[in-house]
């Protein structure tokens, strides 16, 4: 976990994000997915990590209420360059026909590889990481579904992203 810390810690970028959200997002969200999973590969890669090319920032709540547009609205009034993406876990249980996430970590688990289940935030100043499955995959260049996760849906989405090529270190396990 510290050694994630540590290259988030040494992004300006990120940290910035990561100020963002401690300062204008949900209580007690999270920045996960791509944010995290892109600058650890491309830090281990030797390439300087860059928030600015990220398709969305995945902010991650489990706020029973349904206020995700207010939240990535004061998310873009602080950092309007960012592209902010604001989803509440506690609903993402009923669209996957789960039972309710007991707790964010939960939720992280159910995604759909154990590197990009890591999340990331700034509480009382200090930077914490969340990471059900934990970060030696993600520290690894390891794509792994999680227990009951789809293979197949995992290898289209490395396709698709073109992360094979981005990242040629990768290395696929599969449930």
């Amino acid at each position: 976990m510290k050694r994630v810390a540590a290259v988030l810690a040494a992004s300006p970028g990120h940290m910035d994000a990561l100020q963002a959200l401690a300062l204008a997002g949900p209580r007690g969200a999270w920045i996960g997915a791509g944010f995290v999973r892109n600058a650890v590969w491309d830090a281990l890669s030797g390439v300087t990590p860059d928030v600015t090319v990220l398709a969305d920032l995945d902010v991650v709540h489990l706020d029973r209420a349904n206020a995700d547009p207010v939240f990535e609205a004061a998310l873009r009034a602080v950092r309007p360059a960012l592209p902010w993406s604001v989803t509440n876990q506690a609903r993402m249980s009923a669209r996957h026909g789960h039972a309710p996430y007991p707790e964010l970590g939960a939720a992280l688990a159910r995604w759909p590889e154990t590197a990009t289940a890591v999340t990331a935030r700034l509480h009382a100043g200090r930077l914490e990481i969340l990471a059900p499955h934990g970060v030696v995959d993600l520290l690894g260049f390891v794509l792994r579904t999680p227990p009951g996760g789809d293979r197949a849906a995992m290898s289209a989405r490395i396709a698709a992203k073109g992360w094979r090529e981005r990242w040629p270190r990768l290395r696929l396990f599969g449930n």
